[in-house]
């Protein structure tokens, strides 16, 4: 028996259906990146799962000797959002040890669910983009007519971002080409990604204070810097759709664990993670900067929550 003091809540709110709604939401994005990248995503996406329930399994199984913690779905989440991430090209291998580091390292190492301090497809992503650059740089354009070819070999070419970074003029760069973008699998279309996040809002999965915070920090920086240069930036809007900022601000920002419990420390979170990222885009030396910027955030957490605590129930 549990004995706790009072409020007592009860909800039929759980860990499993909130996954399976989150999974939901990426069903959008994960159908889109099937349907241009082919057979290429498909097995990435199902290496990427099958690895990390796998990992999570044997874990809890012999070492930790408790029962399976797969049931809960979060392992599903991890090993989505890491495929998501990355290039449809990468390597089974590299995507393997990708879920390795997500499951054994960023997640299980701490714990389990509920307490790793960084999210663990975060953590994934940063690891492979610093120790296999080539594969992790490599974009396959998109392309529905050879996607389900096995002999079709993929063509490969930079992304908005990449263009940006080396110096590239913003005269070409439209902001439906910022919609629909070649780059990691979950960020070619922004508009399938909003519409899991308005499903997410609609559930109650998440609340809308951390993404746009961080959408609303983006704009602002980047219209500054491009009503100072507007040959050198792109216009806000296209500064907001390019790269992973959508799919990190609805997907992996707001992850309960690793995220601010307060609507106030989820704003002061949110608006770190816009700055850091137009930092590292603008001056830093990778042409994106979400990952890390989440990552930074994270361990801000902490202290985030002890400087917004909520008050004390029943307190004025």
């Amino acid at each position: 028996m549990l004995v706790s003091p009072s409020p007592h809540i009860h909800t039929d709110v759980t860990t499993r259906r909130l996954m399976r709604d989150v999974i939901i939401a990426l069903v959008p994005a994960t159908l889109v990146a099937l349907l241009f990248y082919g057979w290429a995503e498909f097995f990435v996406l199902l290496v990427s799962i099958g690895s990390c329930v796998l990992l999570e399994w044997l874990i809890t199984r012999f070492m930790f000797r408790k029962p399976s913690t797969i049931g809960d779905l979060s392992a599903v989440v991890t090993g989505l959002l890491l495929a998501l991430n990355l290039p449809s090209s990468t390597p089974l291998w590299v995507v393997a040890i990708g879920a390795v580091v997500a499951i054994g390292v960023a997640k299980m190492s701490f714990g389990g669910l509920g307490q790793n301090v960084f999210n663990p497809a975060i953590v994934a992503r940063v690891f492979l983009l610093i120790s296999f650059p080539v594969y992790m740089t490599s974009w396959p354009l998109p392309d529905i007519s050879s996607a389900w070819n096995f002999c079709v070999d993929a063509v490969t070419g930079p992304t908005l971002l990449g263009q940006l970074k080396e110096g590239g003029l913003t005269e070409g760069i439209s902001l439906s080409g910022a919609l629909f973008q070649g780059g990691s699998a979950g960020e070619i279309s922004d508009l399938a990604l909003i519409a899991g996040f308005i499903y997410l809002l609609v559930r109650r999965v998440i609340k809308p204070w951390i993404t746009l915070s961080i959408w609303a920090t983006v704009l602002l920086f980047a219209l500054v810097a491009w009503l100072i240069a507007p040959d050198a930036y792109p216009q806000p809007l296209i500064s907001l759709c390019t790269g992973g900022i959508m799919l990190g601000s609805i997907f992996m920002a707001t992850d309960y664990v690793t995220s601010p419990m307060s609507n106030k420390g989820g704003i002061i979170f949110g608006i770190g993670i816009g700055l850091i990222t137009m930092v590292i885009r603008y001056w830093g030396a990778y042409p994106e900067g979400v990952s890390f910027a989440i990552l930074i955030m994270n361990a801000f957490v902490p202290l985030i929550n002890k400087m917004c605590k909520s008050k004390k129930f029943g307190r004025a």
